[in-house]
């Protein structure tokens, strides 16, 4: 069961938005402007007291960035709480708009700020809280679960918070208390929860730009080319690549595969940021991204996010300088967001 699409408007809007960042991605820089750019980065960082926490999916020298200064590369859950865990004043997110506005759910007390505000998700975007909000109305019955990658508006809504690595057990746990839920946003994501637990769930009809345009046919032609490849993949994922997966899991869950499994060759069905983190903890390991669509008229990501992009040495240093991106929630709204992210950090301890 699932809810109905979002409007053709919509759907435009969103590939409109993912396009115009895609024409915004910083210029490339040569390797002495780089240097000193990363220099200047984390004398900044230092003398702001600030932690930079970065996302997977970022440009691989906000990731050496954060890691030299301090800080953390991570998932947008990881992000949040290490920053509320660090003694740093201020964290920068770099990552996306719902990242930044997690980690000060978790910090109300901190400045958080944004590297670049408009980096937006098309899970969140496809998630609008007026209308999410409106369809729980309509069924008041049901447990509303949603994922991370969504709004402070939306997650107020929710009962649980979920990210991929434990949405499968989370799901399994309250339908075995006969429970019937709505799953929002990812119905990629959601189906996939849906075929491993036998839950009664009902589907918010959302997806990643990224992970929808890995194809599986072209998948298994690139595997039949490297028969000795194990081949990883994001839940987000349309059900025919995962079909076609080693292993399923979440981007943290991806790397520790990555490192685990005896295995040189790995395909790669999730952002290509990933890679950099791969290639550090595997470097004799040889790690390519998954086939999607090609460069036509489908392909707005082609692996790549384009929000995740516009995170870039520049526009950290003007964020450090001018301060003017900082997180801005309701209190009404961020006391309601927090009850199911502490709901799922505490479900997480407890099964660890």
């Amino acid at each position: 069961m699932r809810m109905p699409s979002l409007s053709h408007s919509d759907q435009i809007s969103i590939a409109d938005k993912a396009r115009q960042a895609r024409s915004v991605v910083g210029e490339n820089l040569t390797p002495a402007e780089r240097r000193s750019l990363r220099q200047q980065a984390g004398d900044l960082l230092s003398r702001e007291d600030a932690v930079l926490v970065a996302h997977y999916y970022v440009d691989s020298e906000l990731q050496e960035l954060a890691e030299e200064t301090g800080g953390c590369v991570a998932d947008s859950l990881e992000m949040a709480r290490f920053g509320l865990s660090h003694p740093a004043s201020t964290v920068i997110v770099a990552g996306v708009r719902f990242m930044g506005e997690t980690a000060k759910i978790l910090s109300p007390e901190k400045q958080v700020l944004v590297v670049e505000p408009q980096a937006e998700c098309s899970l969140d975007l496809g998630c609008p809280p007026a209308a999410f909000g409106a369809f729980c109305d309509q069924h008041p019955e049901r447990t509303v679960v949603v994922y991370a990658n969504t709004s402070a508006e939306v997650k107020a809504r929710a009962d649980w918070v979920v990210t991929s690595s434990i949405a499968v057990d989370l799901v399994a746990d309250l339908a075995a208390k006969d429970k019937k839920m709505i799953w929002a946003p990812d119905r990629y994501l959601g189906d996939y929860v849906k075929r491993q637990t036998g839950a009664d769930l009902l589907l918010w009809d959302g997806s990643c730009i990224v992970h929808e345009e890995f194809k599986g046919e072209v998948l298994s032609n690139l595997k039949q080319q490297h028969p000795q490849a194990k081949v990883l993949v994001h839940p987000e994922s349309p059900a025919s690549v995962i079909e076609l997966a080693d292993v399923v899991g979440s981007t943290s869950q991806l790397i520790l595969a990555a490192q685990q499994l005896d295995s040189s060759y790995f395909i790669v069905a999730t952002e290509e940021g990933i890679l950099h983190k791969m290639r550090q903890s595997a470097p004799k390991k040889t790690f390519v991204a998954a086939p999607t669509a090609g460069e036509g008229a489908t392909c707005i990501s082609c692996a790549h996010c384009p929000w995740m992009k516009m995170n870039d040495l520049q526009r950290l240093i003007a964020v450090l300088q001018s301060k003017d991106t900082e997180v801005v929630i309701d209190e009404e709204i961020r006391i309601r967001a927090a009850m199911p992210i502490q709901r799922m950090v505490e479900y997480g301890r407890q099964s660890a």
